[in-house]
């Protein structure tokens, strides 16, 4: 990892742009960052940061292309269906060597290069909400004209808030079905075995407490082991125990079925959205 990062603008630092910054700003490794979003309260939620310059639409028109004038890494954040304009807006104002990174789902490669032209290295990255609290997972895939050099700094980048995985960008919307809507699929099975705690009796109030802690605390042991999971799960089994009855009723319900089902289903959808659908 670099020393420093060179400066870099978020355009339309919502919540993953905003995720991302507040890991930049907690690295100390990023001193100048340009963010941009399209109101006055947003803007000033951030420009407290240290380091953080940020600017608001609605106050100054040309925000987004002043800031990606002095960037060399510029990181677009904005929806989906605004992205085309918002590059159209600041390809002219992207000096050679710009390394641009894509926050949008479903927008490929091929249409930042078509319309920023090749004198600017495109990057596509899917980060996760846990970027938040520095737990991300961000899949990075490279554009034909990025160097091993840009994707160092991409990579650098998004360490600062996680872990990065190196994928082709056909494999973007797959990573995006497991680590993307990753924390949903754990969040339901935390509210679900709440539920059941409550159906034994529980208060709310402890049931959640047991649910939520489980959970938080079984991946900090696996985080903190460095364990294969099925290894600390068959050492919480133990023959004929409690623990074995109940994951046979996991199994026997072909849980790993239906999470192979779910994320097919996500695909389908990514790939619906990408077409326009």
């Amino acid at each position: 990892m670099p020393q420093t990062l060179p400066p870099i603008a978020i355009l339309g630092a919502g919540s993953m742009g905003g995720a991302i910054l507040q890991g930049l700003v907690r690295s100390g490794l990023a001193p100048t960052v340009t963010v941009t979003n399209r109101t006055v309260a947003k803007a000033a939620d951030l420009a407290a940061l240290p380091g953080v310059t940020s600017l608001a639409l609605e106050q100054d028109a040309t925000a987004n292309t002043a800031a990606a004038a002095a960037a060399d890494i510029v990181l677009v954040g904005v929806k989906p269906v605004m992205v085309p304009d918002l590059l159209r807006e600041i390809a002219p104002a992207l000096r050679p060597g710009t390394i641009v990174v894509s926050l949008a789902a479903g927008v490929t490669i091929a249409t930042f290069e078509e319309i920023v032209g090749g004198d600017v290295a495109i990057v596509r990255a899917m980060p996760n909400t846990p970027a938040v609290v520095g737990k991300a997972v961000t899949g990075i895939a490279s554009g034909s004209t990025a160097s091993a050099a840009d994707m160092d700094l991409v990579r650098a980048l998004f360490e600062t808030c996680g872990v990065v995985i190196d994928v082709p960008e056909d494999q973007i919307d797959a990573l995006s079905t497991i680590s993307g809507s990753g924390p949903a699929y754990v969040y339901l099975l935390i509210e679900d075995l709440t539920e059941a705690a409550r159906g034994k009796g529980f208060s709310d109030a402890d049931a959640r407490l047991m649910a939520e802690q489980t959970f938080i605390g079984a991946a900090a042991l696996l985080d903190a082991t460095g364990e294969d999971p099925a290894e600390l799960r068959r050492r919480v089994t133990s023959p004929k125990g409690t623990t074995e009855r109940a994951i046979a009723v996991l199994q026997g319900a072909n849980l790993s079925g239906i999470l192979s089902e779910a994320t097919d289903a996500a695909l389908a959808r990514a790939r619906e959205l990408a077409a326009g659908a």
